[in-house]
């Protein structure tokens, strides 16, 4: 039987919030006794839970605001739990960076299943563009100052990009990681957008072959290259100005400890058009300098979009996304791995040279 959707939900709701007094009791956790409620809304905009901000009056008569995430079903808890636990990793590392996590947990109603992740609840700018120094300097030092708590790449729970879930099992190795990330990426495009008998050979050939080249003899300072904690979806939607401080702020995070130029990787994406300006991957470099070899970066960064562009194209049928992977595929290919059966790479679709961008969907979510 097929999931409503969002939109759908929604209008189920006719308006009204979906509220718990589990939201409630799991706040009390934080705050003197059981809060109060006052009040929920909607609030800001969402392709796959639906958000909203809750006011409470705790036991001492003060008040306190924050941001609800909903969602439902097996996917729901997937993604809401994935996003609370790599919150918390995040908020440790720098706890100015992102919403305080407060915590997630299951509804009491039990039609649909419903989950729900609580928040901070943070005045921001989610339309200006981050200052590129600023924000890129925050984001090297969330980078270089997380660590990992096996020594490896992966993540102690499934998190999501968007609404797919991700392989992240932990793996000494990060070509290993990546491949098996990648691998499973591809396959949930197949299951959603069909065969492509060109595009599942080259895929073949990135894994067995361009994948070992690539990440195989990277280095960092002479040394092998250590995990990072990643925001794990990181373009312009998924980031704000907070009013109060004028500082960059992130949100929406689905993390994983990984090589840290793969947060770049999504930033040569069609859906990331602030982010493709170079300025940005010119002032994060200054900040936390490419692997060796450094003449590789670029390619490694078009190796890396596959990953955010499949995941798009996974999440939304028939996207132009697609193709543009497909095409950075047969790139690599041509570069490191000819072979036959695939077709040319053309510069002529490739977003990076042509500047061609798309408008994500997420106002597909709204009533």
């Amino acid at each position: 039987m097929k999931r409503p959707t969002i939109k759908e939900r929604l209008f189920q709701l006719k308006g009204i919030f979906p509220m718990d007094d589990a939201v409630l009791e799991g706040l009390s956790q934080s705050l003197p006794g059981c809060p109060t409620l006052l009040s929920v809304q909607h609030f800001s905009k969402s392709a796959f839970t639906i958000t909203g901000k809750v006011t409470v009056r705790d036991k001492n008569g003060a008040e306190q605001v924050y941001f609800l995430k909903v969602a439902f079903e097996d996917q729901g808890m997937t993604m809401l739990r994935g996003e609370y636990e790599s919150s918390k990793v995040v908020y440790s590392v720098i706890n100015d960076f992102l919403p305080k996590p407060y915590g997630f947990g299951k509804y009491k109603a039990e039609d649909p299943p419903t989950y729900f992740y609580v928040s901070e609840f943070v005045d921001m700018d989610v339309t200006s563009r981050p200052d590129p120094a600023e924000f890129t300097k925050k984001l090297a030092q969330l980078h270089r100052q997380s660590v990992s708590p096996t020594g490896k790449f992966g993540f102690d729970v499934t998190t999501c990009d968007g609404q797919v879930a991700r392989t992240v099992d932990w793996e000494q190795s990060w070509p290993v990681f990546f491949r098996k990330l990648l691998l499973g990426i591809c396959q949930r495009d197949l299951d959603t957008n069909g065969p492509w008998p060109e595009m599942q050979r080259a895929t073949k050939q990135i894994a067995d072959v361009v994948i070992p080249r690539l990440l195989g003899s990277l280095k960092e300072n002479g040394k092998a290259i250590k995990p990072c904690i990643i925001h794990g979806d990181l373009w312009e939607g998924n980031m704000g100005i907070v009013r109060k401080t004028n500082r960059s702020i992130l949100f929406d995070v689905g993390s994983y400890f990984a090589h840290n130029e793969m947060e770049l990787g999504h930033w040569r994406c069609e859906f990331s058009s602030v982010f493709r300006d170079k300025v940005y991957i010119e002032s994060y470099l200054e900040n936390y300098p490419p692997a060796e070899p450094v003449d590789e970066f670029d390619d490694r960064n078009r190796l890396y979009s596959l990953q955010g562009a499949i995941n798009y194209s996974a999440g939304h049928p028939d996207s132009s996304l697609r193709k543009t992977a497909y095409n950075n595929m047969c790139y690599l290919c041509e570069k490191y791995a000819p072979i036959d059966g695939i077709d040319k790479y053309d510069s002529g679709i490739d977003p990076c040279i042509t500047g061609a961008t798309i408008v994500p969907h997420v106002a597909d979510a709204l009533l």
